[in-house]
Formats: C-alpha cells, sequence, structure tokens
C-alpha cells in the first residue's frame, strides 16, 4: 500500500499547569526536510524528537510545532525591576510625564520581563512523547488515506495504458502493410527498373529496422510491474519512479518507429497518461 507524503496530525494534552500541543504538517519531498518550532526551553530535546519523526515520517517537508500554554497560577516569568526603572529614568530625562504613563513604555521595552530557566519536567517530557507518537499516528492515517486516492488514480490510469497498448499491438500489421505499400509506391514512382530480391531485402531490412515487438512486450512488462509494486506491503515512491521512467522510455521508442499517424496518435494519448502519473509520483513517499 502506498502512502502519499501529504499530511496533518495534531494532538493536544493538559497537564496541571499547563496545554501542550503537538501539530505536524507535511507535504512532498525528495528526502526528509523537518523544520522545528518550539519554545527555546524545550530545544534541549529537540534532537531526540527529531528522530522520533524521522523513523516515523521517512520522507516528506515536515513542519513540527511544540506549543506550551501555561493555564496554572505556576509562571517562570518575573518583572525587570532593574531594567524597567532604568527605561523609566531615561524617558523622564528626554520628556515630562507622570510615572504611570513612562512606566506604559517602559514594560513595551526589551528585556522588560525576565525569564528563569526551567529544566524540563521527566514526567511532562514523557507526556510530551506520548502527544507526538499521537500526532504521527494521526497524520500516518492521513497519509494512508491520501494514498489509497493516489493508488486507485493510478490503477485507472495503468489500465488505460494497457488498453492503448492493446490497440498499438492490434493496429501493428495495418502499420506495417501501410509502411510497404509506401516504399512500394515511391519505389514505382522512380519509373526506373529494380531488382526485385535487391528491392525484397532492403525492404525486411527496413521494416525489422522498425518493429516495435521488444517495445511493446517491455511496455507491457513494466505495466505489470508498477501494478505488482503499487501492492506490495512497502511504500516506494522512488521505485514506482524509476519503473515510470522506464514506461516512458519504450513509449517514446514506439513513436519513433511508428512512422505511421493512426499509432503516433495512440502514442501521444500513452504520453498524456504517463505524464499524469508522474504528477501524481511526485507525492507518493
Amino acid at each position: 500500500m502506498i502512502q502519499s507524503m501529504t499530511g496533518f496530525g495534531k494532538h493536544v494534552i493538559q497537564l496541571p499547569s499547563k496545554k501542550i500541543t503537538v501539530e505536524l504538517k507535511s507535504l512532498n519531498s525528495k528526502s526528509l526536510d523537518l523544520n522545528a518550532r518550539m519554545p527555546s526551553a524545550y530545544r534541549e530535546k529537540e534532537l531526540d524528537l527529531r528522530k522520533i519523526i524521522a523513523s516515523s515520517l521517512v520522507r516528506g517537508k515536515v513542519d513540527f510545532g511544540l506549543y506550551v500554554e501555561f493555564t496554572g497560577d505556576e509562571t517562570s516569568a518575573e518583572v525587570n525591576e532593574a531594567a524597567i526603572r532604568n527605561y523609566m529614568k531615561q524617558f523622564g530625562s528626554i520628556a515630562d510625564g507622570d510615572d504611570l504613563r513612562l512606566l506604559e513604555m517602559a514594560l513595551r521595552m526589551p528585556d522588560a520581563m525576565k525569564t528563569e530557566r526551567e529544566d524540563i519536567d521527566e514526567e511532562e517530557y514523557k507526556a510530551i512523547q506520548l502527544a507526538l507518537k499521537e500526532a504521527l499516528t494521526e497524520i500516518n492515517i492521513f497519509r494512508s488515506e491520501e494514498g489509497n486516492v493516489l493508488e486507485k488514480d493510478f490503477l485507472d490510469r495503468i489500465a488505460n495504458l494497457k488498453v492503448l497498448l492493446e490497440k498499438v499491438t492490434e493496429m501493428d500489421p495495418e502499420r506495417q502493410a501501410d509502411v510497404r505499400a509506401r516504399l512500394e509506391k515511391a519505389v514505382a514512382d522512380l519509373k526506373t527498373d529494380v531488382d526485385a530480391n535487391r528491392f525484397e531485402q532492403e525492404l525486411i531490412y527496413y521494416l525489422e529496422k522498425y518493429d516495435i515487438t521488444e517495445e511493446k512486450v517491455r511496455l507491457n512488462n513494466h505495466l505489470e510491474y508498477f501494478g505488482t509494486t503499487l501492492r506490495s506491503d512497502d511504500s516506494n515512491g522512488k521505485k514506482l519512479g524509476f519503473i515510470s521512467q522506464e514506461i516512458g522510455r519504450e513509449i517514446n521508442t514506439i513513436g519513433s518507429k511508428a512512422n505511421y499517424a493512426p499509432m503516433q496518435q495512440l502514442v501521444v494519448q500513452m504520453k498524456d497518461e504517463l505524464e499524469k502519473i508522474k504528477e501524481q509520483m511526485l507525492n507518493v513517499l
């Protein structure tokens, strides 16, 4: 089963004096590109949290947010009295004003509040880890649901390619007859005698040069392999991408060898289906 790289997961935990929210958002990327946002007091745990996320999400552009809201009476922030008095003194020396007005101005200045750094409580960190795992479960469910939609679309596209390949196969004898007729007409228009045996040899060589039997067989094998890989237990977008490239190579070769307008029209339709597969492939894990 394939997974999409698009997903969202969120989990909230309520501690005695804090509300902690963990959010995860992901989009497609060639590798794991993880951007973490969290309060500075929790930065010491960032590396551990990154490892947990990386082991679960593997690939994608991931935004991780850890938000902490104090809900109790406890707070680590205190008024920086010395800094505020200094600001008030400086403002008072510049312009007249009552103490309340000067205090309001001083409170807006940097360092008006000071925060005592606190070590993260072990129980609190365990709660954060639990919240992260719950958010990861949510985002992976989201990714799997998106993957189911992608899988259905891929199977429809592959089925369309197989139908078009069947039409190419049915048309091939007609194409060869048309090519032979055009060559014979071209020789006849020269109004010159040609050696019949030599002409037949050259004609066979020419038709063999434009034979697409091998391309049809390889293309069918690639389409079957794509479907098998799609239904495997692991989501492997890179492998499916490589198979798509091989499918495209065979379609291009058939197009270059066709030398027959109706078959080239079928090739254009095949390219259109494959292009839609490649567009969606960018989002597969």
